[in-house]
C-alpha cells in the first residue's frame, strides 16, 4: 500500500470515528420505556474497533514519514516544516485582515483608526510564503504516491 493511500484511510478512520461518536451520543439517553435507536455497546464495540485501526495506521504512517528521505532530512521534517509554514500564513492572514478593516467615521469627533503595519510588505511575504507552501506540499503529495507504507 503506498502511504497516500493510508493517508486517506486515516480520514476515513477518523470520519468514521466521529460519526459513530453522534450516534452513540444520539442512544445514550432515551425516554424512560422507549429504546435507543442503536445497542450503544454496540457502538462501543465499533467504535474500539476503529481506534484500534486508527492506532495502526497512524503508527505506520509516522514510522514511514521518518524513515523517508526528503531533501536534506526526512518526510516527518519536511512535514513540519510545511506546518509551520501554514501557521506563519495564518499569523500573516490575520494580522493583514486586523490591519485592513476600515471603520467608518461619521463625524470629525469620531475615534481613526490607523494601521500600525505596512500591509503591502505583509501581503509580499503572505505570498511568498504561500508560495512555499504550495510548492512543498506538491513534493510532498507527489511523494506520497510514491513511497510504500512500512511497517504491517
Amino acid at each position: 500500500m503506498k502511504l497516500a493511500e493510508a493517508l486517506m484511510q486515516r480520514a476515513d478512520c477518523q470520519k468514521r470515528i466521529a460519526q459513530l461518536r453522534q450516534r452513540l451520543t444520539r442512544s445514550a439517553k432515551v425516554q424512560e420505556g422507549e429504546q435507543p435507536p442503536e445497542n450503544p455497546q454496540e457502538l462501543l464495540s465499533d467504535v474500539d474497533a476503529a481506534i484500534t485501526e486508527l492506532t495502526r495506521l497512524v503508527q505506520r504512517i509516522n514510522q514511514t514519514n521518518a524513515n523517508t528521505v526528503f531533501a536534506e532530512g526526512s518526510l516527518s521534517d519536511a512535514l513540519a516544516q510545511r506546518d509551520t509554514l501554514l501557521t506563519k500564513r495564518s499569523v500573516l492572514e490575520n494580522l493583514i485582515q486586523a490591519a485592513s478593516i476600515t471603520h467608518d467615521r461619521y463625524s470629525r469627533s469620531e475615534v481613526r483608526f490607523v494601521s500600525t503595519v505596512d500591509i503591502g510588505s505583509l501581503q509580499r511575504q503572505l505570498d511568498s510564503i504561500s508560495r512555499d507552501y504550495r510548492l512543498l506540499d506538491a513534493q510532498i503529495q507527489s511523494l506520497n504516491w510514491q513511497i510504500d507504507l512500512l511497517g504491517g
